[in-house]
């Protein structure tokens, strides 16, 4: 299934993308795709509904609603820093002997159309398209082979970062991270049953019109069982909680000069399999 949330940002209701491209209003059954929602084995209610007779008489998402996020707020937006060899490389970092872990404010979260906001005084705001790894169920000290039955589903997540609040600022990655509009997440969450192999899975990303990054999920370091597992042994991962788990090379900063967004330039992005993005880039203002 692929799940996504429309309407005004914060007042989202629920759909789901039929095969035939049709978007199939479920809000009258399934108020948000929240923490409750997968807590209580929401996916396979969603897949029992949309076979019964009931799906049948629900409405069909208007044409050109704005899509949300294609879940609520999670309780944590989890980042894994340099996992892609040639990212870490052209960031001028070792590779890491274990993952980089880093949050980013749930505030940060938006719809995968939604305008990328420069923060007041960024100078250096950067692109990072990241595959997200959303858990289905409470995760405690799970192993590497038990992970997999763990996640509800991937999404396309972009990372944006600003990178002098990111590096030059001193203490942790998280300042860089979560600016407002910083984590625009969808268009939909595909379930885990449709991506059987996460491990492969082409990411891209261009700016104007010019590709910067054309990556691949099999050059992870520490690929998504790894990192669920990871995660698992020093936190509680809760249903709806969103995994980042970092970005090929190609970003702002590896560029020669480094080159970073302004205002008016136009962001798309992609994972095979999972759908696309599209950021128009504007000033802070306030």
């Amino acid at each position: 299934m692929k799940l996504l949330r429309f309407g005004p940002a914060g007042h989202e209701n629920t759909a789901v993308l039929l095969p035939d491209g049709r978007r199939l209003d479920v809000s009258a059954a399934f108020p948000d795709y929240d923490e409750k929602f997968f807590a209580t084995d929401g996916l396979a209610r969603l897949a029992a509904w949309l076979a019964s007779p009931a799906a049948a008489s629900a409405p069909l998402v208007p044409a050109g609603a704005r899509l949300g996020p294609p879940l609520a707020r999670p309780s944590k937006i989890i980042c894994i820093g340099l996992n892609y060899r040639d990212h870490a490389a052209e960031s001028g970092m070792a590779t890491p002997a274990e993952p980089v872990v880093f949050f980013k404010s749930t505030t940060a979260l938006v719809g995968p159309d939604d305008d990328l906001v420069i923060p007041r005084n960024s100078e250096k705001t950067d692109w990072e398209v990241e595959l997200a790894v959303v858990i289905g169920r409470v995760t405690r000290h799970v192993s590497v082979a038990e992970a997999p039955a763990y996640i509800a589903g991937y999404a396309v997540h972009n990372d944006y970062s600003e990178r002098a609040w990111q590096l030059e600022r001193g203490g942790q990655w998280v300042k860089g991270k979560s600016a407002d509009t910083f984590a625009p997440l969808g268009p939909w969450l595909v379930t885990a049953d449709e991506v059987p192999d996460s491990s492969n899975l082409r990411l891209w990303l261009t700016v104007n019109g010019r590709k910067f990054q054309d990556g691949n999920t099999r050059n992870l370091i520490f690929d998504v069982p790894f990192v669920v597992s990871y995660l698992s042994l020093f936190m509680t991962l809760l249903p709806g909680d969103v995994i980042s788990t970092g970005t090929p090379a190609g970003v702002g900063l590896g560029q020669k000069p480094p080159l970073y967004l302004k205002p008016g330039d136009v962001v798309e992005l992609g994972i095979d399999g999972l759908g696309a993005q599209r950021q128009t880039a504007r000033a802070w203002q306030g």
